[in-house]
């Protein structure tokens, strides 16, 4: 008997996996805070002799070569992925003995990154899963722009060719188990679904019903931006990440605060958007604990800039410090926990913002007002307030200066990429209106929207 555990990271949309028998097991594409790894092989009373990765990852850095390190398991790591540290390279048909019965192979799927492979569990020689991190995902593939522009379109074929090369090789019973595609942007489309197999894929994935040439042509057409910060995962992931020290951060008062802001650093507050709202440190940005902190304060920040985190509590505080490390913002360079009150000079004021609705903007005498959509361009394109100015949240702190007088009314989907605007437009004097609302409501307030 064999066992499948998932190690899912919401907050950058990422499944990790352990897979082994009754003494050993494999993890396939490790987080950075290796702990949860190692609490799930101890549940199961296994050890932990190999670690395999699918392909350099563009999104997250990987807690392989540390797992690794410290179980003394064999690091797998594609024969074509340029690494600066011993690993064993593995190439296509590669096997190797997770237990008794149960083995793993190596299958050469590129086209997320030239050498990318996917790893196939197989049980008494029958393929049971398989393991395609950014190769084969649900209802969709990874993304083929991640490496170097001119290799997108040889990518992006060489995407189709892998998908078709699992289909044909593995029978339709066998699970496919991603890395990618649960709300990650290394995928060229969201998973529909929580699970899926080989033969459920042949059916409904467009790299496996489609032509080369059409499915090329709609996969570059769908590409959105690419979070900055992925520039930076590559090149830390090749050079071998050092380990990850989650200890509390140096304690900052009222007047370090000040002085961090004063400097020009950047000063986030973890707190919901709402509390956010009615009391804040004024010039302090807004990236809720609970939503996608990893991957929006690591797209907008300057990289390397210093960080002070400010939270609610010691957990939210350390809940935000696990997320961020997982993208390279490995040590906050201070932190307060409390309430606002506590983060702020004796005898200053905090600052403040409204919060509305759509139906609430569509009672507005629009004379004055500014709608600002911070959505993605593929969102906008669906239906968008007629009037509206566009820019996406994550170009917004470069962009100010192009967001007309007026009061602000800025909105998103859902109400959190709007709350970080709306922090970043108070920090910079604007007078704003936080929109925290679906925007399918926009046209139930009787709001006028336009496609294109």
């Amino acid at each position: 008997m064999f066992f499948i555990d998932t190690i899912e990271l919401g907050g950058l949309g990422n499944r990790h996996y352990l897979a082994g028998g009754e003494r050993a097991a494999v993890a396939v594409d490790p987080p950075r805070d290796v702990d949860q790894v190692l609490a799930v092989a101890a549940r199961r009373g296994v050890r932990i002799t190999h670690v395999v990765e699918t392909h350099l990852h563009n999104d997250y850095v990987t807690g392989g070569l540390e797992l690794a390190r410290l179980t003394g398991a064999a690091y797998l790591v594609p024969a074509g992925a340029r690494v600066s540290f011993a690993r064993v390279p593995v190439a296509d048909g590669d096997t190797v003995t997770v237990d008794d019965g149960l083995e793993l192979r190596a299958m050469a799927t590129p086209g997320h990154t030239p050498h990318h492979t996917s790893y196939v569990l197989r049980e008494q020689g029958m393929p049971v899963a398989a393991f395609t991190g950014g190769s084969l995902l649900i209802g969709t593939v990874g993304r083929p722009d991640l490496v170097e522009p001119r290799l997108t379109e040889e990518l992006a074929r060489a995407q189709h060719a892998s998908a078709h090369r699992l289909a044909a090789q593995l029978p339709d019973e066998t699970s496919v188990l991603p890395t990618h595609g649960f709300g990650s942007f290394c995928s060229s489309a969201q998973a529909e679904g929580d699970a899926t197999t080989i033969g459920r894929e042949k059916g409904a994935n467009a790299a496996l019903t489609t032509d080369v040439d059409s499915f090329v042509a709609q996969l570059l057409a769908g590409l959105e931006d690419v979070p900055a910060y992925y520039a930076h995962m590559g090149p830390a992931n090749a050079s071998g990440p050092a380990p990850v020290d989650l200890t509390p951060p140096a304690v900052a008062d009222a007047d370090e605060i000040a002085a961090r802001l004063a400097a020009g650093e950047w000063v986030v507050d973890l707190r919901n958007r709402i509390a956010f709202a009615e009391g804040h440190v004024a010039g302090s940005f807004n990236f809720e604990a609970d939503g996608k902190i990893a991957t929006y304060l690591a797209w907008l920040i300057p990289w390397g800039k210093p960080v002070t985190l400010l939270a609610e509590s010691a957990e939210q505080l350390a809940s935000a410090q696990r997320e961020l490390v997982r993208v390279g913002i490995d040590r906050p360079a201070a932190a307060a926990t409390g309430a606002p009150q506590e983060w702020v000079a004796q005898g200053a004021s905090l600052a403040s913002f409204p919060r509305s609705t759509f139906a609430g903007l569509a009672e507005q005498d629009m004379d004055g007002i500014v709608v600002l959509d911070v959505r993605r361009e593929s969102e906008r394109a669906a239906g968008h307030i007629e009037g509206s100015v566009h820019i996406p949240v994550h170009q917004l702190h470069k962009r100010l200066g192009e967001v007309p007088a007026g009061t602000v009314w800025v909105h998103c989907a859902g109400g959190m990429r709007a709350g970080i605007a709306a922090s970043l437009l108070d920090a910079a004097g604007r007078d704003v209106v936080a929109v925290d609302d679906g925007f399918d409501s926009a046209a139930d307030a009787g709001l006028t929207l336009v496609s294109r």
